[in-house]
């Protein structure tokens, strides 16, 4: 059904580099087949929208409409035919689209593929709605295309259990958006020997999501902390300190990828989230990003280590996940209780713009920790 919809809409774009953000006027666009038009209630700030904002990340030109971190709103218009997923008008849903400015959450109207959204089960709000999308999307595709572990869906019964159910997996970063969403996941799935690193406030937390063991990254010596653990504790690796998986939720040149030099052994698989970030910006420097992990750090990695970026745009390569893993999977582990929201902060402000500069700036100021950044699109 296609509904009267206007034809240009309030968009937040970066107008150039480390500039402050603008609203503009940007077309709205009708939906072809497959597609549906949104109506955004509420957004999500990421670190992408600070790496494009300062570090021009993907930006060929200017301006260029920011927000590729989720959002949530009431389907306004559908496409005539094509897959549209059974969803029709007046249905709320959150979706994880990032191809473009039709698709650029930070709007008052998205239009995308039917294959990009959840509904969102009764009883969710919109803020917590958009918290969800992104970041599990990006936990399936780092687990299974990254580290190669099993995530069949769906899960089957009958005593079934991973093949690598007791194999040690180090999550650094436990207490980000993803971190928090591969712990459920993977407890799900039956992964039982998972490590979980952040800051010590976090950990009661983590524990109640899934990890096994927490440990504090702010603490010296905390690399040693983690293979003492791992020499103790049985697992299907047997003896030893060998840590044969480990997912890296921030990859960060000194915060992350330089702790990790030291755990990873001969076999180990580091999926790491890019960019990976050389230097962050400050007032009077730019951020530095590295696209391709294999340049990180070289000579300091143990031989046999695999590095592997995760580059979650790619998931729609993954022909099930693509028909699947938004329509069908996401809102099944949210509506089920297995997948929580996120923890989340509104930023408030009197204008839209002020919102989307107002949660930038926190994410510059590196003042969030544990949650996500949330912010209502209408003004009225």
């Amino acid at each position: 059904m296609l509904m009267s919809l206007p034809t240009t809409q309030t968009a937040i774009a970066s107008p150039a580099r480390r500039s402050p953000l603008v609203s503009l006027s940007a077309p709205v666009h009708p939906p072809g087949p497959g597609e549906i038009v949104v109506l955004v209630q509420w957004t999500a700030s990421t670190p992408l929208d600070l790496h494009r904002a300062d570090g021009g990340l993907g930006i060929t030109a200017y301006p260029s409409l920011l927000g590729d971190g989720g959002a949530a709103g009431e389907i306004v218009a559908v496409g005539p035919g094509g897959d549209l997923k059974g969803l029709t008008v007046g249905e709320r849903v959150m979706v994880f689209a990032f191809r473009g400015p039709k698709e650029a959450n930070h709007q008052e109207y998205m239009t995308i593929p039917a294959f990009l959204v959840s509904r969102i089960p009764s009883g969710l709000t919109y803020p917590e709605a958009a918290t969800i999308p992104v970041n599990l999307v990006t936990v399936f595709h780092s687990v299974t295309k990254d580290l190669e572990l099993e995530l069949p869906w769906p899960v089957p019964g009958g005593g079934w259990a991973p093949k690598h159910a007791r194999t040690p997996i180090l999550i650094w970063g436990a207490s980000s958006s993803v971190g928090v969403f591969a712990l459920q996941v993977l407890r799900h799935w039956g992964y039982e020997n998972l490590l979980a690193v952040s800051s010590s406030r976090h950990h009661v937390y983590l524990e109640s999501v899934g990890a096994t063991a927490c440990f504090d990254y702010t603490q010296p010596g905390v690399e040693d902390k983690i293979l003492e653990h791992v020499r103790m504790v049985p697992s299907s690796v047997g003896k030893g300190s060998m840590i044969p998986y480990i997912l890296d939720c921030i990859g960060s040149v000194k915060g992350t990828l330089g702790p990790l030099t030291k755990i990873a052994r001969r076999g180990t698989r580091v999926a790491v989230m890019l960019p990976v970030i050389v230097r962050d910006a400050t007032d009077e420097d730019e951020p530095v990003y590295e696209g391709d992990v294999s340049k990180v750090l070289p000579g300091q990695w143990a031989d046999g280590v695999t590095l592997h970026g995760v580059r979650t745009h790619f998931y729609l390569e993954n022909e099930f996940f693509k028909e699947k893993l938004m329509s069908e999977i996401v809102p099944a582990l949210v509506e089920q209780g297995v997948v929580k929201p996120n923890k989340y902060r509104v930023v408030e402000g009197a204008t839209v713009l002020e919102r989307a500069q107002k949660a930038l700036d926190l994410l510059r100021q590196r003042a969030v920790s544990g949650e996500r950044l949330v912010w209502k699109i209408p003004d009225a």
